[in-house]
């Protein structure tokens, strides 16, 4: 079976033709993503190419559970129709909605991709975690779930913990009937934000364009930054801007096209 293998800032993904996938997606994507005994990836994209024309993505995560939809996949889906089909704008379907994608630039197997990543919904909440008590943050919805905590200290821990042990409590909490992704946010300046990330299904990431979204709309909302901000990830920055609330918000980061292969 032919894959694609490309990454946005780190957080790399196989893409796989719908059609030549079976339908045991769940342990595709656990044998394929294994790092070790596979290829190694966080997650696969699914791409079906419709009757109607349309396309549209499934993603599973490296552990088989199948997510929503991911921005940085969802951008590397875009970089690899630019390159193989000439495509500077696509709308790619999801299970978290429709995602428009349009290259802003090219150099080699890098594309810069500006996505609107639909319309952030944000709540303030206080949840109470087993074995640390009550964790202030906020609820956010970017097409799929977010807990996001704000956080002072360079390391990003709280509460006592390290920022991957509480994330993998607050992640897995009974809270979440479906889990949740969990981001840690400092503020570097009104501009400037950056953050942490412990994804579902997946552990500590070292980048998401939703988890992306989700701190940024967090901070705009409740700490006062910027409209247009830029995100700094372990994987590196992306640049946010959310011109009004009721406006879907616009991420643009690189993606990279790395290998194109076949896979038993």
């Amino acid at each position: 079976m032919k894959f694609v293998k490309a990454h946005a800032c780190g957080n790399d993904f196989l893409i796989v033709e719908e059609a030549a996938a079976g339908r045991n997606h769940a342990a595709l994507a656990r044998r394929w993503c294994a790092r070790n005994t596979g290829v190694g990836a966080d997650g696969i994209e699914f791409l079906e190419r419709r009757a109607d024309g349309s396309l549209f993505l499934r993603l599973f995560n490296a552990d088989g559970s199948e997510a929503e939809l991911s921005g940085n996949g969802t951008r590397c889906v875009a970089a690899w129709l630019a390159e193989s089909e000439d495509r500077t704008e696509v709308a790619l379907g999801t299970h978290g909605g429709v995602r428009t994608c349009r290259v802003i630039e090219r150099a080699g197997a890098v594309f810069q991709i500006e996505s609107g990543m639909g319309v952030p919904r944000v709540m303030p909440r206080t949840i109470v975690v087993e074995g640390v008590g009550e964790v202030p943050g906020a609820m956010v919805n970017v097409g799929n779930p977010h807990f996001v905590l704000f956080v002072e200290a360079e390391d990003f821990g709280a509460h006592g913990l390290s920022w991957q042990a509480l994330g993998a409590k607050i992640s897995g909490s009974p809270l979440f009937a479906h889990g949740t992704n969990v981001e840690f946010v400092r503020m570097r300046a009104p501009g400037e934000i950056e953050f942490r990330i412990f994804e579902r299904g997946c552990g500590p990431t070292t980048s998401s364009g939703k988890r992306t979204c989700a701190s940024s709309s967090e901070s705009m909302m409740l700490r006062g930054a910027a409209t247009e901000l830029t995100a700094f990830a372990e994987g590196g920055p992306q640049r946010v801007v959310w011109p009004a609330r009721d406006q879907a918000m616009l991420l643009t980061g690189p993606a990279e096209i790395l290998c194109v292969g076949e896979a038993f």
